[in-house]
């Protein structure tokens, strides 16, 4: 084949060649990186809930020595535009940094920008070279050209006139150089100009959202129930007559009294007969035994139907309103899987998953088989599932529910979930979604990020010091942005062996860590009556409620004493006093010299408390259950706004007790007494001796 053509393109000169495209560069002006919060690069938008304080943070900088300002500018979803001037985090590093309170639930926008600080950098120049006698005209001729150029760009009158004074007062006054230059400083001039600075080369980051939902969607106390287990009673023949919606109605007096936002309630709806559970998942179950509430579905109905022991819809929304008029929400229970029994099983058989026998699969997590579950297939009819689903949460949304604890999603396609939370979202912003997901950090996170607005996390595996630091300052800075967690101390599947073993010390250093630890933190019942029996060589309990009936002697309990409810009762109240535990990013871990001490703030400045005043709370945790730890405290004074070698006045919440602290003290904790000190900071600090 001829190759003339070839030839004569590889001859011609590179002006001749075909125009390439035109690079566009990334970088503007003055370069602006690492905006925070941002989720994937803007892919979804960053968490928030109305009423959190959001740090925003970038790196900024120009070539040379020359210095810049950096500014927020947030837009909010009613369209109000606010700026706040963002501070150098740390010397060298190029961060700067500021806090904003999201009041407003919807959508918020915001942008960096950066400019070149003109004022700024002629001040420190002439800061040094005035004073030495270098350059002096050249610099107070600098500077009256900078103070001319405000009074024309200021627009205001009066503060025009006056900088023009200024202006001609630094070069043409007699006094001494210095002392015209440091004039400026006394005379307000650069306190003006720095409030008011003058802005060159301004650069803008791209625009980001961050989506504010509504607070309960970050901050809450949650308790988890069997209603069927509230009033039943063992019949003489042995058979069992479930609690009800009328009988579980009785807990909710006492529950909010406790302090508690949040009632979540397992699965309501029938349960299948086929291979149904007998005590502790037993595969021989009684004709008295109820079966586990997550095998969904059998003749009386599917996701969309409630067991007949437990009543109507109709007695559902009475329990619904009674538990508004409580203070509480309901937490209604969205598990996606099957009984045997289930309608779905014969009228989509599609759904699920056909092995090469025949049979279904059945859900599995080794070494535990729940031949009672069969699990959904999404991939053979998606569309008809997206469906399916989505009638049924919308069923529910109409019977009250606003709050849906999600059973293991991530056994689940991510995008479904994505798609089906933010369908839901879009007619109704406050619906909430809770991830149960003991899962592999990136399949939670996705989650997180996907839309789920809370998290279960590893809180309940995070017992020593050491785990504990590192969490709780992961889930404070780490991921934030995108994953809200809610620190349940122990569910009906977990009795962690801390709890086993710990005895009654164990329940209460759980209980304050996750009630301080971060705004939502929750507790399945028992909890209060320190049950810790598991069933041999698990991390679950004996007589497993999943699985039986188990009415509580909840009165009884707490009329001998024998109780931690008055003990939660006091965590939910502190939560309630302290603005600064009911956010997720202001934890500060400190320091001990004790492996088993435990040492946190929480703090939150005086602009974002409502009362004029700073808020600052701090944990000492004794995490070992079985010792008295005596050791020193070493505070980061910085960190909780309170000035050097100063000393300030605490009380403590679990005792009343007030001591006179510093950076630097002593404790000494008893596992089997208090081994938690809550401590609320009560006075400004007073100058050092």
């Amino acid at each position: 084949m001829p190759t003339t053509s070839s030839r004569s393109s590889r001859s011609r000169p590179p002006a001749e060649t075909a125009q390439r495209s035109e690079y566009r560069p990334v970088l503007g002006r003055l370069p602006i990186l690492d905006v925070s919060p941002v989720v994937e690069g803007g892919a979804w938008p960053a968490k928030a809930y109305n009423g959190e304080v959001v740090p925003f943070s970038a790196v900024a900088f120009r070539e040379g020595h020359d210095l810049i300002g950096v500014e927020l500018v947030l837009t909010a979803p009613s369209g109000q535009t606010l700026r706040r001037r963002m501070s150098a985090l740390a010397a060298g590093t190029d961060s700067w940094g500021t806090t904003a309170l999201l009041n407003e639930q919807g959508t918020w926008r915001f942008r960096i920008e950066a400019w070149a600080d003109d004022v700024a950098t002629w001040w420190h120049a002439a800061g040094i070279k005035v004073p030495a006698g270098i350059d002096v005209d050249l610099m107070l001729a600098a500077g009256a050209e900078l103070l001319s150029r405000a009074a024309v760009e200021q627009g205001d009158a009066a503060d025009g006139r006056w900088l023009a004074d200024e202006a001609e007062a630094l070069v043409n006054g007699r006094k001494p150089a210095t002392v015209r230059l440091d004039a400026l400083a006394t005379n307000g001039v650069l306190d003006h100009l720095t409030a008011n600075p003058l802005r060159s080369l301004v650069t803008s980051s791209h625009e980001y959202e961050v989506l504010a939902e509504r607070e309960r969607a970050g901050v809450g106390a949650w308790y988890e129930f069997f209603p069927r287990s509230v009033g039943a009673v063992r019949q003489e023949d042995g058979s069992w007559k479930s609690g009800t919606f009328r009988t579980a109605e009785s807990r909710l007096p006492r529950i909010a009294e406790m302090g508690f936002d949040v009632v979540y309630l397992p699965p309501i709806h029938p349960i299948g007969l086929a291979y149904r559970k007998g005590p502790n998942n037993s595969l021989d179950a009684g004709e008295n035994d109820p079966g586990s509430p997550w095998a969904i579905g059998g003749a009386d109905g599917g996701h969309d139907a409630i067991h007949p022991d437990l009543g109507s819809e109709a007695d559902l929304k009475r329990f619904v309103t009674r538990a508004k008029k409580a203070g509480l929400e309901v937490a209604l229970d969205l598990a996606l899987q099957a009984s045997p029994d289930h309608p779905w099983v014969r009228e989509h058989p599609e759904w699920f998953t056909r092995l090469p026998d025949g049979s279904i699969a059945y859900a599995e997590n080794p070494p535990k088989k729940y031949q009672d579950i069969y699990p959904v297939n999404f991939d053979d009819d998606p569309n008809g599932i997206r469906v399916e689903v989505l009638r049924i949460v919308r069923h529910w949304m109409r019977l009250g529910i606003r709050i849906f604890r999600v059973d293991n999603p991530h056994t689940k396609p991510v995008d479904f979930w994505e798609w089906l939370i933010h369908t839901i979202n879009a007619e109704e912003p406050d619906v909430v979604f809770l991830a149960e997901a003991f899962t592999r950090p990136a399949v939670m996170q996705t989650l997180a990020k996907a839309g789920f607005q809370q998290s279960y996390s590893y809180f309940t595996w995070r017992n020593t010091k050491v785990e504990l630091e590192e969490f709780l300052d992961s889930i404070a800075h780490e991921t934030a942005a995108f994953m809200r967690p809610n620190l349940f101390v122990n569910t009906p599947d977990i009795l962690t062996e801390y709890l086993q073993f710990g005895g009654r010390p164990a329940f209460k250093v759980r209980a304050a860590i996750a009630a301080t630890g971060a705004p939502l933190w929750g507790v399945y019942s028992g909890y209060e009556l320190y049950e810790s029996v598991a069933r041999s060589g698990a991390e679950e309990y004996i007589d497993n409620e999943k699985y039986e009936y188990r009415p509580r002697d909840y009165e009884g309990a707490e009329s001998r004493g024998e109780s931690l409810a008055p003990y939660l009762t006091m965590l939910n109240r502190v939560r309630r006093e302290h603005p600064a535990l009911r956010q997720l990013r202001n934890l500060h871990v400190h320091s001990s010299e004790d492996d088993a001490v435990l040492v946190y703030s929480k703090h939150l400045a005086a602009e974002f408390t409502g009362t004029g005043r700073p808020d600052t709370v701090i944990v000492v945790a004794n995490v070992d259950p079985h010792a008295v730890r005596e050791t020193l405290v070493h505070l980061d004074l910085e960190a909780i706004e309170l000035p050097p070698e100063s000393t300030y006045e605490v009380t403590d919440a679990v005792t009343g007790q007030v001591w006179s602290w510093g950076a630097v003290n002593y404790v000494r904790l008893d596992a089997f007494h208090e081994p938690v000190h809550i401590l609320s900071v009560n006075s400004p600090a007073s100058p050092p001796a």
